[in-house]
């Protein structure tokens, strides 16, 4: 996938971009991120970027023409272009899927007020936001939507099912988590982990997901329960009978 950055702050992303994860995915040729300065393309002598908003209110806004020439510059007429703004839809998990599918991607970052709609309106771009809060700039969340859907692309982790099986992908809160040593200042690992019994040891991880869900987000819960009775693409049932009683004993 190839991922071309427009932002003031290029600077922010090589920390992210060039180590752990993401970073192994570029040495392996699954991605390759490029960062524009949007500056870069300013007819000011200064480099600005910048202006007061028409119309009066506080703060500046990010000029259409540097934007013009960074998007000219990456070629991303007839592109998937985003920008990462707070009135945009919520980054969610049939997004972020459906991202994950694409070839390449162009992302604006926004600073400021905004930028000029002008931008937004002639290269048809599609505004994503990753809360309902405000940013410093789009920086942080373009950083959030490439590193979740960078997890989807084949290669990208070391265990192929390991993104689909984490929490929210399953429909579920990830149940908890151990690891050496068993015991630590008074406070043990559960014995089923320990045992060597794979069938209990899922079964318990489906409990313990299923009541941390349901306390935490109960919306998730009620979803997957509505779901429980599914069936494969093969015909087969979801759910095994012993997972079914748990489930079952949890509504």
């Amino acid at each position: 996938m190839k991922i071309d950055i427009l932002t003031l702050f290029p600077e922010m992303f090589s920390p992210v971009t060039r180590d752990s994860m993401l970073g192994r995915a570029v040495d392996k040729g699954i991605l390759d991120i490029r960062l524009t300065d949007i500056r870069d393309f300013s007819n000011d002598k200064h480099n600005k970027a910048d202006d007061y908003p028409f119309g009066g209110g506080g703060g500046m806004v990010m000029m259409a023409d540097p934007i013009f020439g960074a998007m000219e510059h990456v070629k991303a007429r007839g592109r998937k272009v985003i920008y990462m703004s707070p009135r945009g839809r919520i980054l969610d998990e049939a997004k972020i899927r459906e991202l994950s599918q694409m070839d390449d991607l162009v992302i604006l970052c926004g600073h400021y007020e905004g930028v000029d709609q002008r931008v937004l309106d002639y290269w048809n771009v599609e505004e994503i936001s990753i809360g309902d809060y405000v940013l410093t700039g789009g920086e942080l969340p373009a950083m959030v939507l490439i590193d979740s859907v960078a997890r989807l692309l084949p290669g990208v982790l070391g265990n192929e099912n390991s993104a689909l099986n984490e929490s929210v992908y399953s429909g579920l809160l990830e149940h908890p988590q151990y690891t050496q040593p068993r015991e630590y200042r008074g406070m043990e690992v559960p014995e089923v982990l320990v045992s060597g019994n794979h069938k209990l040891i899922d079964l318990w991880k489906l409990e313990e997901s299923l009541k941390i869900t349901k306390e935490r987000r109960e919306e998730l819960f009620e979803e997957f329960i509505s779901h429980i009775d599914d069936r494969n693409e093969d015909g087969s049932k979801r759910f095994s009978k012993d997972e079914k009683k748990i489930i079952d004993k949890l509504k």
